[in-house]
C-alpha cells in the first residue's frame, strides 16, 4: 500500500525503495536547496538532454508547484517521481521515475532520469533503474516500461540495455529537447522478460 505524509490539505508520498548505494524517495518541499544546488552544478551537463530550462527552472516557487503537482500525480496513478540519494550521506544525486502511466488494456509507463556530473560513471543510476523496475512490476503490476534516448546518448542506452530493456525501434522528431525536435531511440521492457532475468541472476549468486 502506497502511503503519504499529511500536509496540510495535501499529501507527499512516504514511499522509499532502497538500493545497495543509493535509495529512491518522492521529493518533499525541502529537498530544494540540495536538489537546485546539484542542478545548477550539472547544468552544462544536464541541458544538451533535456528540454529547454526556463529562466526560473531552479526557483524554490517552481520546484514547491512541482512537488505538489507530482504528490497529486501519485494520488492519482499517473505518475511515480523520485529523487535518487546516496545512502552513505544522503546527498541528492538526481532523479528518476515512471510517467504517462496508462492502465486498461496497456498497463505501461515511460521511465525518465538524470543523473549530476560528478555521480556519473559510478553505477548509481544503475542501481536506481534496478528499484524503480522492482517497484514498476511488483507494487505498480505494469506489464511493460518504455524509455527513449537520443542517439547520441551511448551512456543512456548502454545503461538500459544493461538494464534489460530491448532497442525497439526509432522515432523521428521524437520529443523537443534543448530547443530542437530530435530523434530518439525507442526501448521497452516487458514484466516477464524483467522476471526471467531476475530468476536468473538469483540463480547465479
Amino acid at each position: 500500500m502506497i502511503g503519504f505524509l499529511a500536509t496540510g490539505m495535501r499529501g507527499f508520498p512516504t514511499v522509499v525503495l532502497p538500493g545497495r548505494r543509493v535509495f529512491l524517495r518522492p521529493p518533499r518541499p525541502s529537498d530544494w536547496r540540495d536538489w537546485a544546488a546539484i542542478r545548477e552544478e550539472s547544468r552544462a551537463f544536464l541541458t544538451p538532454w533535456e528540454p529547454t530550462w526556463p529562466p526560473e527552472a531552479l526557483s524554490r516557487g517552481l520546484f514547491l508547484r512541482r512537488v505538489r503537482r507530482q504528490a497529486l500525480e501519485w494520488r492519482e496513478d499517473e505518475a511515480y517521481s523520485f529523487l535518487v540519494f546516496r545512502a552513505s550521506d544522503e546527498a541528492v544525486m538526481g532523479g528518476i521515475g515512471l510517467s504517462n502511466l496508462r492502465r486498461g488494456v496497456a498497463q505501461t509507463a515511460s521511465l525518465g532520469y538524470w543523473i549530476g556530473e560528478r555521480f556519473t560513471r559510478c553505477g548509481y543510476m544503475t542501481e536506481a533503474v534496478a528499484a524503480i523496475l522492482g517497484f514498476a512490476f511488483a507494487d505498480l503490476r505494469l506489464h511493460r516500461v518504455e524509455a527513449a534516448c537520443l542517439p547520441q546518448n551511448e551512456a543512456s542506452r548502454l545503461l538500459l540495455l544493461g538494464s534489460g530493456f530491448e532497442q525497439e525501434g526509432y522515432a523521428r522528431a521524437y520529443l523537443k529537447i534543448n530547443g530542437a525536435w530530435r530523434d530518439h531511440l525507442l526501448f521497452g521492457l516487458l514484466r516477464e522478460d524483467y522476471q526471467q532475468r531476475r530468476a536468473i541472476d538469483r540463480a547465479r549468486r
